[in-house]
């Protein structure tokens, strides 16, 4: 397995990681994505600390909390192997409290996962979207403090727009408390939103994109094609509505590329899909999610291997979309500058002239 470091912190995390979210499986939309607990839920991580993968991200929102109760399980005994990120931020209930990153609501919240992972420490704690109601100063101040009572070990974000994570980092640096050192973002082969604002950003500030849903909210396992109906074991006959909306025909492009690159590699769809994110810049680690053994099993065989620069370019091509305001000036800057070499040539180096002997 290949580490890599966490944006700028010394952090050293697996290429892939381990998304808890299949966890726990209560209300509609957890019990669709799986209901590993127990017995199952130990074996998939002894799988994943055999292949190197030893973070494993999860959510206080995911099932209610179970999933952070069944991870926390399955890892006892071994927490000093393993690296826990958990999220906080999004609604828990309907009451003033259930929501939101406040100062009470962090505090409390950082509590309750401590108990359910039943750890002293949590290595990673994401804010799952952005609280407008409540002074990134409050925030920031809040994060230090947990920090400094070593209950939380690393901050980040999760969803963030640009100007939200911004205004968060010039927060803490005006005040001293430790920056950001990643952002979970979507980011796939059929989304590919991250690339115009949020990228550039994790360059330039030093964030680690730790990337959810990167088979495009179970669109890219190999099982979806042109002509063919959505296989009745799929969830996103009951999970569409809640995932990122993609076009069927963009969809279908690009799943014809990776059907070809499959045939030249002998790798399955989704292994593709992986390997092509982790070419990508300020991609820290791809989280991958399972509901058994064998889906597992097949998403960590897409490290070990890299596509060829030729099938990078195909699927960047496939996958391409034009870019949102105010970014497509720039792409079409770049795209004139490739197609229209300037007419006065770039002055030539003159060569120096040479002593004359005397």
């Amino acid at each position: 397995m290949e580490y890599r470091r966490l944006g700028a912190s010394g952090l050293l995390v697996p290429a892939l990681s381990f998304g808890a979210g299949t966890f726990g499986g209560q209300g509609p939309l957890f019990s669709a994505w799986g209901t590993v607990a127990g017995d199952e839920a130990r074996r998939l991580v002894d799988i994943c600390l055999e292949a190197g993968v030893n973070m494993f991200d999860t959510a206080d929102v995911y099932s209610a909390g179970t999933s952070e109760e069944v991870l926390g399980q399955a890892i006892k005994g071994r927490r000093d192997q393993v690296i826990v990120s958990t999220k906080t931020g999004l609604p828990l209930g309907d009451g003033p409290l259930d929501a939101g990153t406040s100062r009470s609501r962090l505090v409390a919240a950082v509590d309750s996962a401590l108990r359910r992972l039943d750890t002293d420490y949590i290595d990673l704690l994401q804010l799952h979207a952005f609280d407008a109601g409540t002074p990134v100063e409050e925030v920031q101040g809040t994060l230090d403090a947990l920090v400094r009572a070593g209950k939380v070990r690393y901050t980040g974000v999760s969803n963030f727009s640009g100007w939200q994570t911004m205004k968060s980092l010039a927060a803490a640096d005006r005040h001293g408390h430790p920056r950001y050192v990643a952002q979970q973002v979507y980011y796939s082969l059929i989304g590919r939103d991250y690339e115009w604002e949020l990228m550039p950003l994790a360059a330039d500030q030093g964030l680690g994109a730790i990337v959810w849903s990167p088979l495009g909210w179970g669109r890219l396992t190999g099982k979806i094609r042109r002509g063919t109906p959505l296989p009745a074991d799929s969830r996103l006959h009951t999970t569409a509505d809640y995932g990122p909306p993609v076009d069927d025909e963009h969809l279908y492009r690009v799943v014809d590329v990776l059907d070809e690159i499959a045939e030249e590699t002998g790798k399955a769809v989704p292994q593709i899909a992986l390997n092509w994110l982790l070419q990508r810049p300020t991609v820290a680690t791809v989280l991958i999610g399972a509901r058994n053994e064998e889906q597992l099993r097949q998403n960590l065989g897409a490290v070990g291997w890299s596509l060829t620069p030729e099938q990078v370019a195909r699927l960047d091509a496939a996958s391409h979309r034009p870019a949102p305001y105010p970014y497509f000036p720039y792409e079409r800057q770049a795209a004139f500058a490739r197609l229209n070499p300037p007419l006065i040539p770039a002055p030539q180096e003159q060569p120096q002239e040479q002593p004359q002997e005397r």
